[in-house]
């Protein structure tokens, strides 16, 4: 071997090898990871995100994909001359709207998703809560200065069945998850319900006993005195986090929501990384440093 051809191989190995211990360490264990952000409308972050996945899959992990699908909601709704409108953070889903939410997820961004899983092989499979009764919900009326409010067909989650996740996962395929309920009262005409994809994919993380829930967001991860600082918070335990949550922002409010949700519920680790930077999932999984903020439980006696 060349001198040259040893000094361009020999990184190759040094990143492989420090993968390692956490192959070792993830192998058999299922991953929950929340697809949203920039990395739904960027061609070249979706296609980076599509081989993450696989190799995760690859690597002996068992993957599950949770989507929802704000911006091309907006823009579908909007083309159908429905306004969006937004209260207490969730979208106001009318019965109209409901219609272009389902289409949306269920037609368009999943179908899409699994395409670009499809391209590596035939692993990818596309579902909505709706399938299996995979999750339940009922309606949700969140309270604004004091009032409850309805807002329409948003729905809150009442029951997970991972059943046919689980059967996915055991035929060696990776499941793709539509953030749209079932409803839990059988005389429920509109059946359906659109749920929060963050709070869908933390109770599946919670349901599926995953290992790890991640969440692509559009920043670095949480922050630890924004806006005067953009140091990012490395890793925080659930009560840290608890204490932190009145003072988010509205939109990463469900997220860390889901996070702590997750690790109180069995879940090792839930982590928020940058959804903008290629192959952000690898370097959070393989890497030593991770790149985002990393949510643990508890320790005996801490509170």
């Amino acid at each position: 071997m060349s001198t040259t051809r040893k000094h361009t191989a020999l990184p190759k190995a040094q990143i492989l090898i420090e993968a390692l211990p956490w192959l070792v360490r993830h192998n058999g264990r299922t991953v929950v990871i929340k697809f949203g952000g920039n990395a739904m409308i960027d061609e070249d972050l979706k296609a980076a995100f599509a081989q993450d996945v696989v190799f995760l899959h690859h690597a002996g992990l068992r993957p599950v994909v949770v989507h929802g699908g704000g911006p091309q909601i907006s823009a579908a709704l909007d083309k159908h001359g429905i306004v969006s409108e937004f209260k207490a953070g969730l979208r106001v889903t009318t019965e109209d709207a409901m219609d272009v939410v389902r289409m949306v997820l269920a037609g368009q961004v999943q179908r899409e998703l699994v395409n670009l899983l499809n391209q590596h092989g035939p692993l990818a499979v596309g579902l909505t809560g709706e399938d299996a009764h995979t999750i339940t919900a009922t309606k949700h009326t969140p309270e604004i200065d004091g009032e409850l409010v309805d807002i329409g067909r948003v729905g809150e989650i009442t029951a997970i069945d991972t059943g046919a996740i689980e059967a996915l996962l055991a035929d060696g395929r990776i499941p793709v998850v539509s953030s749209i309920a079932r409803s839990q009262d059988d005389c429920d005409s509109g059946h359906v319900y659109n749920v929060n994809a963050d709070t869908a994919a933390a109770a599946l993380a919670a349901a599926l006993g995953a290992e790890t829930l991640m969440v692509l967001t559009d920043v670095e991860g949480l922050y630890e005195d924004w806006p005067n600082s953009d140091e990012v918070i490395s890793r925080l335990t659930a009560s840290q986090l608890e204490k932190l949550l009145p003072e988010l922002s509205s939109g990463m409010v469900p997220k860390m929501e889901g996070c702590l949700h997750a690790v109180r519920n069995g879940v090792t680790t839930a982590r928020v990384i940058d959804g903008r930077v290629q192959h952000s999932i690898l370097l959070e999984i393989f890497t030593d440093e991770g790149i985002g903020t990393m949510v643990v439980p508890d320790q005996e006696g801490e509170s």
